[in-house]
C-alpha cells in the first residue's frame, strides 16, 4: 500500500522554505511534504530576514513593494505582534564602489516607497558612508518558528524527517517513505542553501553558484551599533544588535579572519569578546542576483541567493512555481534563472544576497 502522489516537496529550515511550504498547501492547495526542522536551542541564526535589501535594480524594489505587505499580514497573522518588529537598518560602505552604490540603492528605495536618507557625516566614522532604509521589518524567529510549526500541520504539509530514505530522480521527481511506506513526489524545491549542498550533485553544479566560506559569531554585550541591523556593503557583513547587548555578526572567512575584520570594521571603543561562533558555507551568485528553477530545465528546482529578503517574497514564489504569477512576477523570475550566463550583468542586484 502506497500514500496518495504528493505534488511538492520542500527541502529547508529558514522562514522562507516553510512559508512556500505553506503557502502552497493552504493558498494553492497543493498537497506538500516538508523536510526540514525549524532550529533549536542555542544554536546561532546564520542569517536574518529583512523586508528591504541593498538593491540597486528597480524592478526588484517594485517586487518587494508588491510582495513584502502580503508576507508581513500573513506572518503577522501567524505569528502575531510578536514575530515582527520595524527598525530602521542601515547599509554602508567604505570603498568607492560600495559608496556609488550607495546613492542608486538610496535612490530606488525612495522612489519605491521606502524612506532613505544619507546618514550624518562621521555617523558611522570617518570617511565612511550610509544610507538609513525607514521602516524595515524584521522576523523575530523565536517567536514566529513555534508558530509557523502550527500553521504548517493546519495548512495540511506532511513532515519528512531528516533521516528518512530519500531518492532525486533527474526530472525533479522524487520517491521517499513516510510512515513507514512508500511515497512518490512530483516536483523537489532545494529551497536554502544546506539543501542545495547536500542534495545537487556536483556534477549537476551551476556554473552561476559559488560557495563562499562564512563566519558567524555572536559577541558579549558590548557598546551600541549605529543602528539595530547593519550591512557593510564591501564584504558583505552582516552585523544585528541583540536585545541583551551583543551583537551578531556574519561575514566572509574562517573564525580568525573575520574575526580580524570585524574588530577593524567596529574599532576600537566596541570590546568582542566571543560568546559563540560557528563556521558555515554560504552559496552566493556570480553576478549577485537570486537565482531560480532548475538547471537546464532538468532536475530539483533551486532557490538560491535570496538572502534577507527571501521570506517577504514567499507569496511571488509560490505563485510562480504554480504558474499562477502575474506579468510583473514572471518577468523578474524569468530574468533569474539558475541556467543565466555568469557574464550577464544585467539583473544584478548589490547586495541581494544579504
Amino acid at each position: 500500500m502506497t500514500h496518495s502522489p504528493v505534488d511538492f516537496l520542500i527541502i529547508g529550515a529558514t522562514p522562507l522554505a516553510r512559508l512556500l511550504a505553506g503557502l502552497l498547501a493552504s493558498t494553492h492547495g497543493k498537497s506538500v511534504l516538508l523536510q526540514g526542522e525549524r532550529a533549536f536551542g542555542m544554536r546561532l541564526s546564520r542569517d536574518l530576514d529583512l523586508s528591504v535589501g541593498a538593491m540597486t535594480r528597480p524592478e526588484s524594489w517594485a517586487l518587494l513593494r508588491a510582495t513584502a505587505p502580503e508576507a508581513t499580514r500573513l506572518i503577522s497573522r501567524i505569528g502575531k505582534r510578536a514575530a515582527i518588529a520595524r527598525l530602521d537598518p542601515v547599509v554602508f560602505a567604505d570603498h568607492l564602489a560600495g559608496q556609488q552604490a550607495l546613492g542608486h540603492i538610496r535612490h530606488m528605495a525612495a522612489a519605491y516607497g521606502v524612506a532613505a536618507e544619507r546618514t550624518p557625516l562621521n555617523y558611522l566614522g570617518a570617511g565612511r558612508q550610509g544610507v538609513v532604509l525607514r521602516d524595515a521589518v524584521l522576523l523575530r524567529r523565536a517567536a514566529l518558528e513555534p508558530a509557523l510549526d502550527g500553521w504548517l500541520e493546519q495548512s495540511g504539509v506532511q513532515q519528512l524527517t531528516a533521516d528518512a530514505s530519500l531518492h532525486i530522480a533527474r526530472d525533479g521527481s522524487a520517491e521517499a517513505m513516510l510512515d513507514n511506506k512508500p511515497i512518490t513526489i512530483g516536483r523537489t524545491i532545494l529551497a536554502d542553501d544546506d539543501a542545495i549542498l547536500a542534495h545537487l550533485r556536483d556534477g549537476a553544479w551551476p556554473a552561476l553558484l559559488h560557495r563562499q566560506n562564512v563566519s558567524t559569531i555572536l559577541s558579549e554585550p558590548t557598546l551600541p551599533l549605529a543602528a539595530p541591523v547593519m550591512c557593510q556593503l564591501d564584504d558583505g557583513v552582516l552585523l544585528h544588535q541583540q536585545a541583551e547587548g551583543g551583537i551578531l555578526a556574519q561575514g566572509p572567512g574562517d573564525i580568525a579572519a573575520f574575526s580580524a575584520m570585524l574588530g577593524n570594521l567596529l574599532g576600537e571603543k566596541h570590546t568582542i569578546e566571543h560568546a559563540g561562533q560557528t563556521q558555515s558555507v554560504r552559496l552566493r551568485t556570480g553576478d549577485g542576483a537570486p537565482a531560480l528553477g532548475r538547471l537546464h530545465g532538468t532536475g530539483a528546482d533551486i532557490l538560491a541567493g535570496f538572502g534577507c529578503i527571501g521570506a517577504f517574497l514567499a507569496p511571488a514564489i509560490a505563485r510562480w512555481l504554480t504558474g499562477t504569477a502575474n506579468a510583473a512576477e514572471n518577468a523578474w523570475f524569468g530574468a533569474r534563472l539558475i541556467n543565466r550566463g555568469t557574464a550577464n550583468r544585467s539583473v544584478s542586484d548589490i547586495g541581494a544576497a544579504g
